[in-house]
């Protein structure tokens, strides 16, 4: 990359920002946890001198995909540190040791001491997540005496079980920051009980995310021209709701012989899935493609008549701006921040999650629907990363003043 891609111009040119995040793709994108947290840096660091990336990696001999592939490395003006560090993940929950967590957690002295070695200044730290990021970004603000700013990413019932069980450093992390963003509206208030400094602003999506050509898409994919074609991402967990869209498929399936689901994503219940999807013999109705490429996923969304969500629980999905900004109706749950997003059924038709039956019918009447795309088009550009870190660079620089 060129100089002026490498530092900053704007403003905040010769400001330092420090970020914090408990995931961050690696060089390569072989791993890439916290990529939206990458993709919202992109119009955020030209503003800044120099961007600093923390995001703390288990130790673990290489066993854990993170440790195997993410190293430090530097890009435009923004380097990506990757300290190792012992922890116990937040999942599964130990009945024995939960209460323990916290404070088997070393990344934050991990990070400080990344700091320390390196000697990183900085003016600013923008911390993703609560735990453990917004725990780290207290720590460096009362040692550096700099400003803070807190992104709460987690979803809805992530959120709802930090508060109810109201363990002392997550609420400390809350209760120190000199702003919170909350990625949707829904949940302000419940945070604001902790800090009367919370913003909602949403997530975005990146620029390659845009309106191509369907056929080229489906023909680049392999997929049938006449087919009703659905769209769905997302790691394969209980949370993300895949086995209701699965049941969803049986009566979509009886009304029309015309529809093909694809579902793209890794994890757990790739498995059980599959054995689902061949029970219900669906299986030249549903396809399980398992990890999507990255520089793939815009091609999917396009290639979709409707992108479908089935979570049982969220904050404010990245994919479902994606699909806005490739214009593409959405179909999902009405959970988290989407029924702010997804305000009209001009952009999209909404159900309650775990109803597989109202999930079909909303499938079968978003295919039937005659779609305005460019009216979503125009309605997702206040969405992307562009729009979004305008949003976030006014916040730094009222800090900063």
């Amino acid at each position: 990359m060129d100089g002026a891609d490498a530092a900053g111009t704007g403003a905040l040119g010769d400001r330092t920002l420090l970020v914090i995040a408990p995931d961050f793709p690696d060089e390569a994108n072989r791993y890439i946890g916290g990529v939206f947290v990458k993709h919202q840096l992109e119009p955020i660091r030209k503003a800044f001198g120099r961007v600093v990336v923390i995001a703390p990696v288990p130790r673990s001999g290489g066993r854990v995909a993170s440790d195997r592939f993410c190293h430090d490395y530097h890009y435009g003006n923004v380097e990506v540190h990757f300290p190792r560090a012992l922890f116990v993940p937040r999942r599964p929950r130990l009945p024995l040791v939960e209460w323990a967590k916290p404070y088997l957690d070393l990344r934050a002295r991990a990070v400080e001491r990344l700091i320390r070695s390196e000697k990183i200044r900085f003016d600013l730290v923008h911390a993703h997540f609560t735990w453990p990021s917004g725990h780290i970004a207290r720590r460096l603000k009362e040692a550096h005496d700099v400003p803070s700013v807190l992104t709460v990413h987690e979803d809805s019932g992530w959120l709802a079980e930090e508060a109810t069980e109201a363990r002392p450093l997550v609420v400390a992390a809350w209760r120190a920051q000199d702003v919170i963003v909350r990625v949707n509206r829904r949940d302000v208030p419940l945070l604001e009980r902790y800090n009367t400094h919370v913003l909602s602003i949403p997530n975005g999506y990146p620029p390659e995310f845009r309106p191509m050509d369907r056929d080229d898409c489906r023909r680049r994919l392999g997929l049938p021209l006449a087919a009703k074609v659905l769209f769905s991402l997302g790691y394969l967990v209980e949370q993300k709701g895949f086995a209701y869209l699965v049941e969803a498929m049986r009566g979509v399936a009886d009304a029309r012989d015309d529809v093909l689901c694809c579902i793209g994503g890794s994890g757990p219940l790739r498995e059980a899935l599959q054995c689902r999807i061949d029970e219900l013999g669906l299986g030249d109705r549903v396809r399980l493609l398992g990890f999507v490429e990255d520089a793939l996923v815009p091609v999917w969304m396009n290639a979709a008549d409707l992108f479908v969500m089935s979570s049982l629980n969220e904050g404010n999905p990245t994919v479902m701006f994606e699909a806005l900004g490739c214009a593409r109706p959405f179909v999902g749950t009405r959970v988290g921040g989407i029924p702010e997003i997804i305000d009209s059924e001009d952009y999209g038709l909404l159900v309650d999650p775990a109803d597989p039956a109202a999930l079909a019918d909303a499938i079968l009447a978003g295919l039937d629907r005659s779609w305005d795309l460019d009216r979503i088009r125009e309605y997702g550009r206040q969405f992307s990363w562009e729009a979004i870190g305008a949003r976030l660079l006014e916040v730094y620089a009222d800090l900063l003043r």
